[in-house]
């Protein structure tokens, strides 16, 4: 039994596919640098933590603008995760395709989810002060 479907190309002179490169074939996977690598480990643990507070109040992940094809994905928390996955395991991101009527009203940017979560923080440190300051 195959993992992936079968390529109903296989073999055929006029595969669409043919002047592209394998991936299979193609080597070592490309690797990050030591900076990215710890760029995509911090994007993943600030995911968990976007999630944690933004998924409480029934966001569903995060829209991030497409360079390449100038549209907005929207990605649910585990595949933004496993993508994330993928970057750091193999070197390249995955290949991607709009959301099928995803409704915007339940994602976010990440910059927004920064922010919500900055602000989550500075709540939770001015609280803390307060209560440190008040007597026993």
């Amino acid at each position: 039994m195959h993992e992936e479907p079968i390529d109903p190309f296989s073999g055929d002179p006029a595969d669409p596919a043919a002047g592209l490169e394998d991936p299979t074939e193609a080597g070592e996977p490309d690797s990050l640098t030591p900076a990215e690598r710890q760029d995509v480990l911090e994007d993943l643990a600030d995911l968990e933590v976007y999630r944690a507070l933004l998924g409480a109040v029934g966001i569903r992940g995060l829209v991030i603008d497409c360079e390449d094809c100038r549209e907005p994905h929207y990605f649910d928390w585990d595949l933004l995760r496993g993508n994330l996955r993928h970057l750091l395991d193999s070197g390249r991101p995955r290949v991607h395709e709009p959301a099928f009527n995803p409704d915007p009203d339940h994602y976010v940017s990440w910059e927004y989810a920064r922010g919500y979560a900055d602000g989550v923080h500075d709540t939770l440190r001015d609280e803390a002060d307060d209560d440190q300051d008040r007597p026993a």
